[in-house]
């Protein structure tokens, strides 16, 4: 497909994000940058084609990192900072008022999801629609933790007062096919409950956080979200080794998270919230309606082109209506419309070029 034929709503322009958030504050980096490619090609003015450069992110490293994790330390001050401390009504004002700025980047973030992991046009809408309303969901959830958590309760002649409080500092990694919504569903409990966070873009999917910084500085007081990027090696790796982490909150591969928690000083200490592969299986009956069967088997096998957590990683069907399930299974297969992110398509192309 040719640069002309995208629609203009969808035509992309290249993004220099040359900022960080440490602190509450909007910084310049000046250091050196990595630059962002979609695998879809465009063609220049030769009419040669080659992936389309979408923009520049920070490439931090070890300094930035300790810095990140020392401001969230020091705004968290052992429970005692402005934010942990900090009334519940008033919290939750902070993150209303995020969710507000948040939506006006609709557009620009959804643009960005198509480009750069190649999530189709319904589902990068969908993916921040569901975000913006899993934030609204979770401020409803804590107003009806904090009134519960007001009542006395008793058993057994035995009056408890129980409250939930904030833990500590968080260092939150997202993934890279989810990158708004998976991340936001770490990220947004963690603060809303007074803990404070240093947060990381996945490798991909790093470009859409980029316009949401200033909602995040101006929502939020200084050292609440700190928001750095880079390699995991060279940012998340150090900030363990310190030891301020009380917990981490990854989505992503298990070795990761054995190799993360191996660097914490004092693992017996550290508290995870994890979301790891799965070999998830889809079971098939021999009572099944097949026709339905397929449908749930298709979208929960192929749906962002299987890249997903929680997709359908293997199939069991009863050997009784396996051959009649395999032929409907790879017409529908067959049917599944294949192209560019902005067209009404189901797969679209891989985000890494390494896996074409």
């Amino acid at each position: 497909m040719s640069f002309e034929k995208i629609p203009d709503e969808f035509k992309i322009t290249p993004y220099y994000s040359n900022s960080y958030l440490i602190d509450g504050e909007l910084k310049e980096w000046k250091g050196a940058t990595t630059e962002v490619f979609s695998v879809i090609k465009s063609p220049d003015s030769q009419g040669n084609t080659s992936p389309t450069f979408l923009g520049t992110v920070p490439d931090m490293g070890e300094a930035s990192a300790l810095e990140a994790v020392h401001a969230a330390n020091k705004a968290y001050n052992r429970g005692k900072g402005v934010w942990p401390t900090m009334s519940v009504v008033d919290r939750l004002k902070c993150m209303e008022v995020f969710v507000a700025k948040m939506a006006l980047y609709r557009e620009e973030v959804v643009k960005l999801l198509m480009w750069e992991i190649c999530k189709n046009k319904s589902d990068s809408y969908k993916e921040f629609d569901r975000t913006i309303e899993y934030i609204k969901n979770t401020i409803e959830a804590y107003k009806n933790i904090d009134r519960k958590g007001a009542k006395f309760d008793h058993q057994e002649g035995v009056l408890a007062h129980i409250r939930r409080g904030p833990i500590g500092v968080v260092l939150c990694l997202g993934p890279y096919n989810y990158p708004l919504n998976e991340t936001f569903c770490l990220l947004v409990p963690a603060i809303i409950m007074g803990n404070t966070a240093v947060f990381k873009p996945a490798k991909l999917g790093v470009l859409l956080i980029a316009p949401l910084l200033k909602a995040f500085q101006e929502s939020f007081p200084p050292g609440v979200v700190n928001i750095v990027f880079g390699r995991g090696r060279s940012i998340a790796a150090p900030i363990m080794k310190t030891g301020i982490i009380d917990v981490l909150a990854l989505i992503g591969h298990s070795s990761s998270a054995v190799s993360l928690q191996d660097l914490h000083p004092n693992k017996n200490r550290l508290r995870l919230v994890l979301g790891l592969e799965a070999k998830n299986p889809g079971i098939i009956l021999p009572d099944a309606d097949l026709e339905h069967a397929v449908k749930e088997c298709i979208s929960g096998t192929l749906s962002f082109n299987g890249q997903r957590c929680t997709a359908l990683k293997v199939l069991y069907v009863h050997e009784s209506i396996v051959t009649n399930f395999n032929a409907l299974f790879a017409k529908a297969v067959d049917n599944l419309v294949f192209g560019m992110p902005w067209g009404d398509t189901f797969l679209t192309p891989l985000p890494e070029s390494s896996n074409q």
